[in-house]
């Protein structure tokens, strides 16, 4: 009888522990059969999306708002592309607290060499013929980063858009943030002209990155007609725009510099001995004039531009004097 205990007592061990297994191993199928990850927004993302979510700040799924996260174009990058393959930090083997940051940073106080970011940005956009001067570029050698100017993990780029686009560069162009504050200039703060419409801030050819190879050329691109030819050209405007305008604004109006006739006495000499007068030297009088006849105060009440009304060239000849710039009619 005590035989027959002890065998039923092991048979009821024996199913018990059968029965856990079992148990154990249909836990276990699921859990190996379970479906990878899927991307969310980028090919290959899931790498990353796992616990990068639509609650993170920034919202980094909103890249899928943007052109860098258009899936049907096969150009767009992935996570790792821009960040690199990030090991330590996807997987954080030394359990710290905060996790180390990815092989490529941008963010602010990032310690990736800005070279290092900026390649990622720069391998694929340095076929654009928009960008094929960015080497040696002033922002390049200010050692300036991408992530500096531009937001890609956002819907709107600053940049992008000619109403907030000077609100960017005036974070380091802070003169110029004055200069078209002031009477006279160019339409920028009410949204009519961007930066950008003068300037190529990843490089050009010309002086001060304007779009053209020259300032004139650049300038010509809305205000056609000045461009010319003239039979009488006047050579400050064929040299450089910049040497009576200043096209981010001034207090005298068309941008001038100085308000005539005093921006053309810096160039030209004052009838009748006037540049003696207005240094003091002389004074404030008619004076006789190498031809004999009386010099005029064109000071007082009076502007070069009441007779050289074509000052930026003319077709009209002159009775006197072939050169100056006369609209006769």
């Amino acid at each position: 009888m005590k035989f027959l205990r002890q065998l039923f007592a092991s048979c009821v061990l024996l199913g018990a522990l059968a029965g856990a297994t079992g148990a154990v191993a249909a836990d276990a199928a699921p859990a190996a059969t379970k479906a990878p990850a899927k991307d969310l927004v980028l090919k290959g993302d899931a790498k990353c999306t796992s616990c990068h979510d639509e609650s993170d700040e920034p919202k980094l799924l909103h890249i899928g708002k943007t052109k860098h996260g258009t899936v049907a174009d096969g150009r767009a990058p992935s996570c790792t592309n821009c960040h690199g393959e990030s090991d330590l930090h996807t997987n954080n083997p030394a359990k710290l607290k905060e996790r180390p940051p990815t092989d490529r940073s941008f963010a602010k106080g990032s310690k990736t060499p800005v070279a290092a970011r900026n390649e990622s940005c720069i391998s694929c956009h340095r076929k654009d013929s928009k960008r094929s001067h960015w080497e040696g570029s002033a922002h390049e050698r200010a050692d300036v980063a991408c992530t500096s100017c531009h937001q890609l993990h956002t819907a709107k780029d600053k940049v992008a858009d000619k109403r907030t686009q000077p609100e960017v560069c005036f974070t380091c162009h802070k003169e110029q943030r004055v200069q078209v504050s002031k009477p006279s200039h160019h339409p920028v703060l009410e949204g009519k002209v961007a930066c950008s419409d003068c300037h190529n801030a990843h490089g050009s050819v010309g002086p001060k990155l304007v779009k053209r190879d020259s300032v004139v050329d650049t300038c010509y691109t809305c205000h056609m007609e000045k461009r010319g030819p003239f039979v009488h050209s006047h050579e400050p405007v064929n040299e450089d725009c910049g040497n009576c305008h200043n096209p981010h604004g001034t207090v005298a109006e068309s941008m001038l510099k100085a308000r005539p006739p005093f921006l053309c006495h810096q160039c030209h000499t004052p009838h009748g001995g006037q540049l003696a007068q207005l240094r003091g030297q002389l004074p404030l009088q008619p004076t006789a004039t190498s031809s004999g006849k009386s010099g005029i105060n064109y000071t007082q009440a009076r502007g070069c531009l009441n007779c050289h009304t074509q000052i930026h060239g003319s077709n009209n000849p002159s009775a006197t004097n072939p050169t100056p710039q006369f609209n006769l009619r």
